[in-house]
């Protein structure tokens, strides 16, 4: 199976955390990092269905960094999910 993702994928452990209704503020590390997502892991955030909208922050950054809308875009049980960074546009 070909690899058809469109950004290369940059190896990269930062704390994050994600927001939604649903799990409230849960706590997660990057795994890897493009310029169209992200992957978090933490298994609480895998039982977010794909297209659900989330805010991420990164944790831990000299100044405090800015909240992002990201969409699941798939959620692997008992890992993480595969999170796409949404346009404001």
């Amino acid at each position: 199976m070909a690899d058809q993702r469109q950004y290369p994928r940059t190896m990269m452990q930062a704390r994050i955390k994600i927001t939604h209704p649903d799990v409230g503020e849960v706590f997660g590390f990057t795994r890897d990092l493009s310029d169209g997502g992200v992957f978090v892991e933490n298994a609480e955030l895998a039982a977010l269905p794909p297209g659900t909208e989330v805010e991420g922050q990164v944790q831990g950054m000299p100044i405090e960094a800015p909240i992002l809308r990201m969409r699941v875009m798939r959620s692997v049980p008992g890992d993480g999910v595969g999170l796409a960074f949404v346009d404001d546009e």
